[in-house]
């Protein structure tokens, strides 16, 4: 995909970035990324996505716009209560670069929905607020070999980490997470969230998103980033593919 002028112009501080240069940000305007989640996390990434210049975006979220959302998910406004969420970040999206295709998906993510989306995407981000969802999207992706950002928050702690499933030692959210372990579900309805804390992880998921797609820098897979909002502190662990592990493991 070769720019045009005013795309030579829109995209001229990236191009400025000799890791990204033009045919970076061709590959950019060339990718299609599948985004689950159009809440918090997703109103950060999303329009990041956009404005850097991703060619395609598929927005998927049966939800609608709640008074509740404002306090944090920037792509919904005062307007959009009642919406569908896809369709107020379609226009939220577009009124930020026009030039975008942008699909929306109002459903639950499904195996069925994930089987008929992934094999057209370049990249997916996990923009979604409960253990079953991320298990369901992991296995899928790996199926796929799509590369996985998967971020999370939650009161004022943030987690962040990629899966490349191009990659034969690339672990997957189930090998830190076993599907088969009970986890007691929180929501931020019942726990609370602080506003910008899916900001700074759901931008990094757009951050990684970037390096995977144009191959720079060295993306988080085999590492997951742990933010603490309440003593401004970011913590490392390595994390390294589980041969037991019930979706990537050597015995399945």
């Amino acid at each position: 995909m070769h720019m045009n002028d005013e795309q030579l112009l829109r995209y001229s501080r990236h191009l400025l970035l000799e890791e990204i240069d033009v045919a970076g940000q061709e590959k950019l305007l060339g990718s299609h990324i599948l985004i689950i989640g159009a809440g918090g996390l997703g109103s950060a990434a999303a329009p990041y996505l956009a404005a850097a210049g991703v060619g395609t975006i598929t927005l998927v979220d049966h939800d609608k716009v709640e008074p509740t959302n404002l306090q944090r998910q920037i792509m919904h406004t005062q307007n959009s209560i009642g919406k569908s969420k896809v369709e107020s970040g379609k226009q939220f999206l577009q009124s930020i670069n026009p030039s975008l295709i942008i699909n929306t998906v109002q459903e639950k993510a499904s195996e069925t929905l994930l089987d008929g989306l992934l094999p057209s995407v370049d990249i997916a981000l996990d923009c979604t607020d409960n253990f079953a969802t991320r298990h369901l999207i992991n296995a899928a992706c790996f199926q796929h070999q799509v590369p996985l950002v998967s971020g999370s928050a939650l009161k004022f702690d943030g987690q962040l980490s990629v899966f490349d499933f191009r990659e034969e030692t690339s672990p997957c959210y189930a090998c830190l997470f076993s599907p088969d372990e009970q986890f007691e579900e929180v929501s931020c309805a019942s726990m609370g969230i602080f506003s910008p804390l899916v900001g700074i992880i759901g931008t990094m998921q757009a951050a990684q998103a970037l390096q995977v797609l144009i191959g720079f820098g060295q993306p988080l897979v085999g590492r997951m980033l742990l933010w603490n909002a309440l003593n401004t502190q970011i913590d490392e662990i390595r994390i390294s593919r589980n041969a037991e592990c019930l979706v990537c493991g050597s015995q399945h």
